[in-house]
């Protein structure tokens, strides 16, 4: 619940649990009970929060965080390293991962209900691309080997 209320926080959007889909004992969980929360932004939110998690990071991802589709991912340590969080002694500090996953207009056809068919080869993003997006929109750095 602190996790969700952070979230909310930070994104200004509501998060939703995930729940274990197993009990593993050593870690104290059981079955289906909540261990995580997540959001998803789209649009504008999800550029404006993208600026200020990258700021988390010093503008600097590592190239092995890429896969060969475009998508990212890269981990913040604690919250309050994003610009324009607080520090709250009641609610904590927690990290989080950040996950990405670009697109190209045209992209609907994977995903809709009806007529429903594969992105074309020519027409998906790579890593390539989506490092070359990433320097010019945000001006981030693409570092060489694994994050710190």
């Amino acid at each position: 619940e602190k996790a969700m209320k952070i979230i909310e926080e930070i994104t200004g959007q509501k998060p939703c649990f995930r729940r274990a889909k197993k009990t593993i004992r050593d870690f104290g969980i059981r079955r289906k009970e909540p261990i995580a929360c997540l959001v998803t932004l789209r649009g504008e939110r999800a550029l404006e929060f993208l600026k200020r998690a990258l700021e988390a990071v010093d503008n600097k991802i590592p190239a092995s965080s890429f896969d060969k589709f475009g998508n990212f991912s890269f981990g913040i340590r604690e919250h309050i390293d994003i610009p324009g969080t607080r520090y709250s002694p009641d609610l904590g500090i927690i990290g989080m991962d950040v996950c990405v996953s670009l697109c190209r207009p045209g992209y609907r056809v994977k995903y809709r209900r009806r007529s429903r068919s594969r992105v074309g080869s020519k027409h998906r993003l790579t890593a390539e691309e989506a490092m070359a997006f990433l320097r010019e929109e945000f001006g981030v750095e693409i570092t060489e080997g694994r994050g710190k």
